[in-house]
Order: C-alpha cells, then structure tokens, then sequence
C-alpha cells in the first residue's frame, strides 16, 4: 500500500508537472481571492447581494494585479528617463572599466575583439528568449484573471458548501478552513516585510545620496516577493546607479547597506515569521521552495508556502491517523502535539 500511494503521488507530481502552464496560474488565482475573500463574506453578512460582493472581490484582485505591473511600468519608466542625462558618465565609467581591467592584465584589444564577435543577429537571437518570455507573462495574466472570474463565480456558494462538508467529513473542512487562513497570514506577511524592506532601503539610499530613491524603494518592496533572487534584482540597479553618478565607495555603500538590511530581514526575521504564518518550520519553507519551484516553474517560487500548506491540509490534516507528522512540520510542536492528542480522543471518543 505505501509503494502504491508513493508511485501514484509521483505520477501525480509529474502530471501537475507538465500542466504548470495551468495549474500555477490558477493556484495564483485562488490565492488572490482567499486573500479578499473575507470582504465579500463581511458584505455578505449586512445583507449586500452576493453577485454584487463577488463582483468587489473581483474588483479588488484585478486592482492588486494592475498596481504591481503598474508599479513596474512606472519605476522602469523613471529609469528610462534618467538614463540619457548620465551618457557622459556611463563612458567614463567604461573607460575607467577598461583601465581597471588593464592592470590587471586584460587589453581594451581583448574586448573589444570579444565585442566585434557581436552583430544584429546575435542582439535579435538574444532579444528574442526576453520577448518570448513577455509573451508568457501576457498569458500569464489571462489565465490568472480569467480564474479569478471563475473562482468569484463559485465563491458565492461555498459557505453552503463548506457546511456540507463540515457534516461529512469535519476534519477535512477544519483543514481547508485552517488552509484558507494561513494563505491569507502568508501574503499579509511578506507584504508587511516588503514595505519594511524598502523603506529601511529608501533611508540608507537618502543617506548614501543615491537618485530615484523611490523607484529603488517601489522595486524592493516589489521584489520581496521574488526570494533569492529578488534581492539581486532590487541591488543592482541602484548600486550600478550610484556607480556611475558618485563613484566606486556610494556603489560599494549601497551594496552593504542592501545585504546587511535584506539579510537580517529577508534571510533571517521574515522566514520565521513566514514558516509560523504558514505553520511549518524555516527549513521546510526553503525546501518546499526548491520543489515548487521544479514542479510549478518559476512561478512555484512565489506559490512555494501556499501549495505546501495546501498539501499539508489534504494528506495531513485531513487524516488524524497522519497528524503525528506536523511534529516534524510544525513551527510550534507543542501546539502539534496538542493538536495530535485533541484528535485522538476524538477518534476514541468517535469508537
């Protein structure tokens, strides 16, 4: 029975594998509207209609969505717009590369050699993968608000369908109600700690006298979403930038204030609070991470804590003969263990 129930978990794992085009995009889709779900049931219960409470939950999912990509658009923009008057700049700072790389044996000659081997076809091969992948982000979005239509549409009866549940099998509704709600700790968590990310970044870059601090602080907080490589993308940009308009120390300034602040907050305070928000322990967090992000693709990195909670609700939770795991599991295991013992003497009590 458990090479049956591994063999066919693992197939299941490739299947979902090979349907991440879908099924990650629509995870992400219920993962915005668990998160306002709590409005339209408020609306609900002082007598507002449910098509009209669904339709406000619809309307504030499609307003997240726009305020990220219109956060994007705008501090990419600002970049744009700064980047011409720094020209002079930017060939000092390559000319100042190229004498760095002089001394320490490396010829402008091998460069510039290395950059004659360029031409228009070789920019449009490498243009090509990024308007592609631009593509896939446009598809993206339509899967994701196309779900969010249809999950709205559903979400006006699962109370009744909830308390259905709840008379058959109450353990498995107690599990997807506790799923719901660490979804809904997780996200309110990683948006508290991008905002405190950025704006610790925005004051260190006001001090370092660094420009576009706001855009560096939109791109922090837009970036905490992102692990791993989040952080190198929200560095970088500001630290080439204070490169080129203050020197090599502003640069080397930005880089330490970035990997002692997001360090200490992203790498060390917000996984605790991630994992307890979710209810499993830091090492797991970074692990479910890994295997979302192979099963799902790299949108698995941003729904690796909701899709482990959500398989820990279903195998686990659900079934109190498995709830001896979250020990293992568990953020807290003294509230595990409580948990473990509460469902056995209701099995006992159920005998």
């Amino acid at each position: 029975m458990i090479a049956v129930t591994m063999a066919g978990l693992a197939y299941a794992l490739m299947f979902f594998r090979g349907l991440q085009d879908i099924v990650a995009p629509v995870f992400l889709a219920l993962n915005f509207y668990i998160v306002v779900y709590p409005v339209q049931r408020a609306l609900t219960r002082i007598k507002v209609p449910r098509a009209i409470g669904a339709c406000i939950s619809v309307v504030l999912v499609l307003c997240m969505i726009f305020a990220f990509f219109g956060l994007t658009a705008w501090s990419v923009a600002e970049l744009v717009i700064l980047i011409p008057s720094y020209s002079n700049e930017l060939v000092n700072t390559y000319q100042n590369a190229l004498a760095l790389l002089s001394d320490i044996g490396v010829t402008s000659s091998v460069i510039q050699q290395q950059l004659s081997a360029f031409d228009v076809r070789s920019v449009l091969d490498a243009v090509y993968p990024l308007l592609t992948n631009l593509s896939s982000v446009a598809g993206l979005l339509t899967t994701v608000i196309m779900a969010v239509f249809f999950v709205a549409m559903d979400s006006m009866g699962i109370d009744k369908r909830m308390t259905m549940l709840l008379d058959v099998k109450p353990t498995l509704s107690a599990s997807i109600g506790d799923f719901a709600s660490g979804v809904r700790r997780y996200w309110v968590v990683a948006t508290v700690f991008g905002l405190i990310v950025a704006f610790l970044d925005v004051i260190a870059l006001a001090i370092i006298d660094v420009p576009l601090i706001w855009v560096w602080g939109v791109l922090a907080f837009l970036t905490n979403y992102i692990p791993n490589i989040g952080f190198v993308i929200g560095l970088v940009p500001p630290a080439l930038l204070a490169l080129v308009d203050s020197g090599w120390q502003s640069a080397l300034w930005v880089v330490i204030a970035y990997c002692v602040l997001n360090f200490v907050i992203q790498a060390i305070i917000q996984p605790k609070f991630t994992g307890e928000s979710v209810g499993v322990t830091p090492l797991i967090s970074f692990l479910s991470l890994l295997f979302w992000v192979w099963i799902l693709g790299w949108l698995g990195a941003l729904l690796a804590l909701p899709a482990t909670l959500l398989i820990k609700a279903l195998l686990v939770d659900a079934d109190p003969r498995a709830r001896w795991v979250n020990i293992l599991l568990a953020s807290d295991p003294h509230t595990a263990r409580a948990e473990l013992v509460r469902g056995m003497k209701k099995s006992a009590a159920a005998v």
